[in-house]
Formats: structure tokens, sequence, C-alpha cells
């Protein structure tokens, strides 16, 4: 294939050669306990949380959180069955609960970690919001009270501490300040900033990371890890973790599928696809359609058509302009380039392939195409009679109908000779 940057003029670096980050970009799956609030998934056997914990390993995610323990029994167990998996498999991949700013929630958390010899960090989360603190008659002296008391404590009996504000978007700058501050003089040392109902855009979560990275982790003098959690309730959860990094932070947080609370949570398999092309990270990304289609069976989630990369229709094309294009760069004998003429997301980075069918809007070299891929003989007759049969048609041609058109026309062709 020639040189990419011969056969496409990239936009996207015009007026911003800087590359995404200047450190690495780190990811911490929320999959198993934040993406559980989704009102429609199911809560998956420990079976498949542990295979799609491994999956997430394999992927190079860094960081998931296993569950929040103090909910009752059953988080419970799952929790501590993962946080053994971790140790037994002597995983490289960091777990962290959730917790509230409670004694009673970060006990479970401990227990388990003493338990398993696993380093877990406690991910205490607490409201920050004016509007939280109205609806739940909070005053500012609770909210620093709670936050000194669990950070303290956690760091007290050695777990790490991640310290979370819920509603960080739409919370007043003060308050942000003296609470991570607060925070980070009790001992954390890893803070999450959290667009908690998806109300940010890009520049509201750059404008906070760097608020946050000059008001608190610099005059801090420490070495502060920042997160940042988003929600898409305004579908923009993809690109505010970009402009999120950007703008300095180290993790983001993300979901199989964007499965969460209303409408989700920033698709772990969308970041990972983006920072893949962006040139943020170098992982390979083979197992990411496992990895999505391991997530959808065991919470019972459909993958839309139209998803972006993992969804049936993503790589998929009957019209005619379309697919004569693709078919015209497999014919050179260039599988990369098939793949990029028509697609901004090249499908062999993911383990994927261009397909090509058969409906109303396709032409010849779409019937041509899809019966030499399958060894069938592409004669005049059927070409013709499959094509025919597509432009009756109100939608594509399944294989059934394509290869009963083949018949049709095979029993039309010994009546004539006969």
């Amino acid at each position: 294939m020639p040189d990419q940057q011969k056969l496409v003029y990239d936009w996207n670096l015009i007026g911003n050669s800087e590359p995404l980050a200047k450190k690495p970009v780190l990811l911490d799956d929320e999959t198993l306990r934040d993406g559980l609030q989704s009102p429609t998934v199911s809560d998956p056997s420990i079976d498949d949380k542990i295979h799609l914990m491994h999956l997430m390993e394999d992927l190079g995610i860094q960081m998931l959180d296993i569950g929040l323990p103090g909910a009752g029994p059953r988080a419970y167990n799952d929790t501590l069955a993962l946080a053994t998996e971790i140790a037994r498999s002597r995983m490289k991949i960091r777990p962290n609960c959730a917790a509230r700013t409670t004694i009673q929630d970060i006990d479970p958390i401990i227990d388990i970690a003493e338990k398993t010899g696993v380093v877990i960090d406690a991910a205490t989360f607490l409201g920050s919001s004016m509007i939280r603190q109205y609806v739940e008659s909070w005053t500012m002296d609770d909210l620093m009270r709670r936050t000194e008391e669990a950070v303290t404590y956690g760091i007290r009996r050695g777990v790490p501490v991640m310290y979370v504000t819920e509603d960080t978007t739409r919370a007043f700058p003060e308050t942000i300040k003296r609470l991570y501050t607060t925070a980070i003089n009790c001992g954390s040392r890893h803070i999450v900033l959290t667009d908690t109902v998806g109300h940010a855009t890009p520049e509201g979560a750059s404008s906070l990371v760097k608020f946050v990275i000059d008001e608190v982790v610099k005059p801090s003098g420490e070495e502060i890890m920042i997160s940042w959690h988003g929600h898409n309730d305004r579908g923009l959860s993809v690109i505010n973790s970009l402009a999120a990094v950007r703008a300095g932070a180290d993790v983001i947080h993300g979901c199989a599928l964007g499965i969460g609370e209303r409408v989700g949570n920033t698709p772990m398999d969308q970041m990972l696809v983006n920072l893949k092309l962006l040139g943020a990270i170098d992982h390979d990304l083979i197992k990411l359609k496992e990895y999505c289609e391991t997530a959808s069976r065991a919470c019972r989630v459909t993958i839309p058509p139209g998803y972006p990369v993992f969804g049936s229709d993503a790589f998929r094309t009957a019209t005619g302009v379309h697919a004569a294009a693709v078919i015209k760069a497999f014919k050179k004998g260039e599988t990369e380039l098939a793949n990029s003429v028509y697609s901004g997301v090249p499908s062999h980075l993911f383990g994927l392939e261009q397909i090509i069918d058969i409906g109303p809007m396709s032409g010849k070299s779409n019937v041509i195409f899809w019966l030499e891929k399958r060894g069938i003989q592409a004669t005049e007759e059927r070409v013709n009679a499959i094509y025919n049969k597509a432009k009756q048609s109100d939608r594509l041609l399944t294989t059934e109908e394509v290869l009963q058109a083949i018949h049709v026309s095979s029993v039309r062709d010994k009546r004539n000779v006969i």
C-alpha cells in the first residue's frame, strides 16, 4: 500500500500538532461496578466477571473497579472472588473498590485486601455540588468532616484512598478546592473528577481539570493522580474524556459498551479505539471484540447494529458506489487500503474485516464479489438473477435469498437447454 500520508490529508492535525498527552494515558474499567448500575443490565456470573477482568488485562487496561463490597453479601463475595483471582493469577491490573465516605464501607475493602494480599484502592465518593447539598440538607462542615474521617481511616489502615467527588462538573470552585485539598492533606494521592450526570462539554471538562491542577495539585506539592469519570447524557462522554486527557488528566474511567446509569458511562471500547488511532496508546486491541461480545452476553445488553466498530453494520455495506471502491482496493491486493477507502477506522486493527452485501442500492460488482468470496462461479445468469432480485427488494438480501436466486437461475438454464 502507498504511504498513507500521500493518500489521506489529516485535518485532525491542523492547528493542533501537539500529541494528545505528554505522558502515558491510563485506564480504569468501571464495567463491573458503576456499569452495573444501569437499570436494564443483568449482574454477570462470577465466571463472566473473571473472564472480563482477564480481557481487560489483555487489552492493557491498568485498573478496574471490582465492586462495592459494603453493598451486601453478594457484592462482598463477588469482590472477594475477583481479588482472589487477581492474586492467584498474579495479574498486573490494579483493583479498586467503591465506598461511601463511611467507615462501614471501607472496612469490607480492608478485610478483602487482608484476606487476599492484594493492594486495593478505596474509591470513597461524596456528593459535592450545591444542588446535591441542598437536596440532602448537607452543610460544608458535613462534607469536610466525612472526607477527613474516611480518608484518614483508610490511610491509617493501610488502604490507598482514591477520593471521588460526585457531580464535580456542577460544583462551585471553592467547594472543589476545599474538598480535594482536605483529602490530599489526609493522605489521598489519587483524586477523581466526575461528570456524574453528563453535564459537561469538552470546554467544561478541560476547564475543570486545569482548575484542579492549578488550584489543588500544584499548591499541594504532592504527586497526585487525576482521574476523569464521565457519563454520556449529552452524547459527549468520549470527546469529554479526550479533552480531560489533553488538559492533564492521568486516568480515564469507562465501561464496556458504555453501560451505566441512565444513558451510560464513557464507553471503554470507544476510548481504546480513539486512543489507539490518536497514537496515545500502542496496545494490541485484537481482543476488544471479544471484550464487547462478552460484556454484551454477560450483562444481557444488545449491541446496536450501528454501534461504532463493533456493531454488525460498522464495516458492512451494500451501497454500490461504496462497495465498488472497497472491491477495487481488494483487487489491488491491498487489504489495508480496502479497510480505509470508505472507513475512518481500519478494521484490521481490531481483528475485523469489510463485508460486502447485496441490496436494492447494490451494483453488479457487489454480486460478483459476494459470489467469488464464497467460491461460487459468477456466471452472467447468476449475477443477473441475484441483481434483479435485489432491485425488487426493500432491504438487503439474506444468504438464503441469494442462494435461492442462484437455484432458480440454474433451474431456468436447464429448462432452456432442454
